[in-house]
């Protein structure tokens, strides 16, 4: 069994929403990168998003897209992504980590040779917002074999139609935008979202994570009434800006911030 597929099962028997974050590996300073996921973890995150930083991150909005022009200033590569994660596997071995990016750095690398790599250090899903599922045969397979779970995205304007197709080839989970446009903008519509994933329940029995838009406890709450997963990003990559000329005081800047996140998810899945 997968790690992440552990994780939601656990968290289902156990009454609860798994909370999901995401920051960009080597922003601001590399060395801080590892210390802020083990913070994420303590603070309550169960699945950890690490991005693969890229020049051209089209459907990031401008604080994501800061945080890649950052982490490109420190000469990441996916190389040194995948070096991270080895690292963080050294003291934490349970903690499921999906990678985050598009398609280019993977297919510069080559679809083998990342795969190898990424399994051999932890790897446990790859999320490439550009690799539609019907031009990925071969990607699809080689993430297979080597046991790394494919996620796709589905938008608010996804048809039930492709919704079936995304989901005969996603593995792990399934992570619907919440909004249209790019990340960090736009105000989260909880009905709409609600309705959203009814549709997408008759499509597939995997959990379903809820992303862009989620701000604060609040937010996070909400979500997770209709979510099997909350994912937060754009709110930590704006703190870590915040705090990117001390980045020394990261780590616990976003463990404050995640634990209102924890604490109002929980309450919301007690009170069920």
């Amino acid at each position: 069994m997968s790690r992440i597929k552990g994780c939601f099962e656990k968290l289902k028997t156990d009454g609860q929403t798994a909370l999901i974050t995401y920051i960009t590996a080597g922003d601001p300073e590399p060395w801080v990168t590892v210390p802020m996921l083990h913070a994420l973890v303590d603070a309550g995150a169960d699945i950890v998003e690490l991005g693969i930083p890229f020049s051209d991150p089209m459907s990031d909005g401008p604080v994501i897209q800061k945080a890649c022009e950052r982490a490109l200033k420190n000469d990441m590569s996916i190389d040194r992504v995948l070096e991270m994660v080895g690292q963080f596997r050294e003291n934490d071995k349970e903690t499921p980590i999906v990678l985050m990016g598009y398609a280019n750095p993977i297919e510069a690398m080559g679809y083998q040779s990342f795969a190898d790599k990424a399994q051999e250090v932890g790897v446990d899903g790859v999320l490439t917002v550009d690799m539609p599922p019907e031009e990925s045969e071969e990607y699809l397979s080689i993430m297979s074999s080597n046991d790394i779970d494919t996620i796709f995205l589905v938008a608010p304007t996804t048809s039930v139609e492709r919704m079936e197709k995304i989901a005969k080839h996603a593995r792990g989970f399934i992570y619907y935008v919440s909004i249209k446009g790019v990340t960090g903008t736009a105000e989260l519509d909880v009905a709409e979202v609600a309705n959203k994933m009814t549709l997408l329940r008759q499509c597939t029995d995997l959990p379903l994570g809820v992303g862009f838009g989620i701000r604060d406890g609040k937010s996070a709450a909400a979500v997770s009434e209709v979510a099997d997963a909350v994912v937060v990003g754009s709110t930590l990559v704006r703190c870590i800006e915040e705090h990117a000329n001390k980045p020394e005081e990261l780590p616990a800047a976003l463990a404050a911030l995640l634990t209102e996140m924890r604490y109002a998810i929980n309450a919301r899945d007690m009170s069920e």
